[in-house]
């Protein structure tokens, strides 16, 4: 990885890992201060830090691939998504 790269990582039943310079701002622009290269970012929406992850989803058991999701035959993804 270079230095000025950004990679984001979906790990398997659990957050994003974002690992490099990256700047986070709220929707109205305000910064988000972060303390690190690497930040994990909540993807089951139970976290009391959001949008960081504090592991929540293992109490909850949040399951979601690492991957892609699957789509339908239709091209869509299954409803409720």
């Amino acid at each position: 990885m270079q230095r000025d790269e950004v990679i984001i990582t979906p790990y398997r039943d659990g957050p994003l890992l974002v690992r490099g310079p990256v700047r986070m701002t709220d929707q109205d622009g305000n910064p988000i201060e972060l303390d690190r290269q690497t930040v994990a970012l909540c993807r089951c929406g139970k976290s009391r830090m959001r949008p960081f992850c504090d592991g929540s989803h293992k109490l909850i058991r949040f399951q979601a691939p690492s991957g892609p999701e699957a789509r339908s035959s239709t091209g869509r993804f299954p409803a409720g998504d």
